[in-house]
This record gives C-alpha cells, structure tokens and sequence, in this order.
C-alpha cells in the first residue's frame, strides 16, 4: 500500500487530494471512499495510507487507513 498526506479536503464538494510520500503524482481521492474505509473523517495533513484503485478508466485513492 502507498503512503501520503491528505494535502487538501473538500467535504462540501465531496473530494480531495493525497500527497504520496514517494513524491509522485497527487491521488485524486472521493469523499465516498472515507466510510467505505471505516474511517469518521479525514483532515489536511492527516498521513493515509491507501491502495490506487480503477474506476471508470481513473485511478484514485481506495481502502484508506489511518496512519
């Protein structure tokens, strides 16, 4: 699984974006994916760990854990 840090939420908007540690590309992820997860919530600069996932032709952030 990859590591990063939630560089950027928008709850109202239902998005945000992850910061991989490894210093990529940032991961688009949905605010869906935050209680398929189990977790109640994510915050800017909280450290995830998540897989990339395919959906629709795109990839971004699934099975988010709390780190």
């Amino acid at each position: 699984m990859a590591t990063g840090t939630v560089k950027w939420i928008g709850t109202t908007i239902g998005y945000g974006f992850i910061e991989p540690d490894d210093g990529g590309k940032d991961v688009f992820v949905h605010f869906s994916q935050v209680p398929r997860s189990g977790l109640t919530e994510v915050t800017e600069g909280q450290k995830l760990e998540y897989e990339l996932v395919e959906d629709r032709g795109k990839t971004s952030a699934g099975n988010l854990q709390a780190l």
